[in-house]
């Protein structure tokens, strides 16, 4: 479906001959001489590169139609993750390169949105934290109070975080899943 880039917004996917790219910002520009023009900042759905590119008033791009899913993970299969279609119950296989970092915050029985274009797989929305259990961490040293101090913690998913001193082995932690940084204990 192609979409003037008068009527871009942010949010907006387009499918540019570079890939899949969604709209970060633009901004329409109408300088005192010449022809107005389109500054935008896109954003590579896939790899989360961003580019700028400037085009003419009224260029015409071809938009992407991205189709969000609300799936439910089951289990794991081998090398593919198993999802299932809250609404339709039907089950999915997802290769673990179509999941890509997202794959590290997954366990059993969590909900994502999953985002197909084509039916491929081009992004999964997390929440914002989930909380992991603490599958193994040294253990804190008496009397090692330094501020801030951390130490290294492997969680059920198999990712390994910072995590303050005082955190075990069989705790569940808060961990923000845009950035991988331990939040609190749960």
């Amino acid at each position: 479906m192609a979409v003037s880039t008068n009527d871009l917004k942010n949010g907006m996917t387009l499918d540019l001959p570079e890939g899949l790219f969604t709209v970060v910002e633009f901004q329409h520009v109408k300088p005192g001489k010449g022809g107005a023009f389109v500054r935008t900042k896109l954003k590579n759905v896939r790899s989360g590169a961003v580019i700028d590119r400037t085009y003419r008033a009224d260029e015409k791009l071809e938009q992407a139609i991205i189709d969000k899913r609300d799936m439910q993970f089951l289990y794991r299969d081998g090398e593919d993750y198993v999802f299932m279609d809250t609404s339709s119950y039907e089950q999915l296989n997802v290769t673990s390169e179509s999941l890509a970092r997202a794959a590290q915050y997954l366990k059993e029985g969590d909900n994502a949105n999953l985002q197909t274009y084509l039916g491929e797989i081009v992004g999964v929305d997390l929440p914002a934290s989930v909380e992991l259990s603490v599958t193994e961490t040294e253990p804190g040293m008496q009397g090692d109070r330094v501020s801030g101090a951390r130490k290294a913690a492997t969680v059920q998913t198999g990712l390994v975080i910072q995590v303050p001193l005082f955190v075990n082995t069989g705790d569940l932690v808060k961990v923000d899943t845009r950035t991988g940084e331990y939040l609190t204990r749960a």
